[in-house]
């Protein structure tokens, strides 16, 4: 019996996104999210383009291995290249205050 290795990737469970992280300005602080919610800096939250909002997002920082789980409530982001947009608290938990913008894997589960 043959096997669809094209199948088998695309209906994974977990999946990965290879990409760049930035994250918001301060100047974001307060405002409403696509979701409606209202952001904060201080939250472990991100903006993705395409995934459901309340997603958990595991986020891992390939320069240095650090990683951090977040709650998609926004979309985003709109730079070329990048993949996800982190609130303030986990750019930090990540490592990338100082950088700005640091390559990353995301890692979340495809709903049944």
């Amino acid at each position: 019996m043959a096997v669809c290795l094209l199948c088998l990737c695309s209906c994974a469970r977990q999946i990965t996104e290879t990409g760049k992280a930035s994250y918001y300005a301060d100047k974001f602080e307060g405002r409403r999210t696509a979701s409606g919610e209202t952001f904060h800096q201080s939250a472990m939250t991100a903006a993705h383009r395409t995934l459901p909002f309340g997603t958990k997002v595991k986020v891992v920082n390939l320069a240095n291995g650090r990683s951090v789980k977040v709650k998609i409530n926004d979309r985003g982001p709109f730079a070329e290249g990048r993949i996800i947009d982190l609130s303030k608290k986990a750019a930090r938990k990540l490592g990338i205050l100082t950088i700005g913008v640091a390559p990353v894997d995301i890692k979340y589960k495809r709903k049944k």
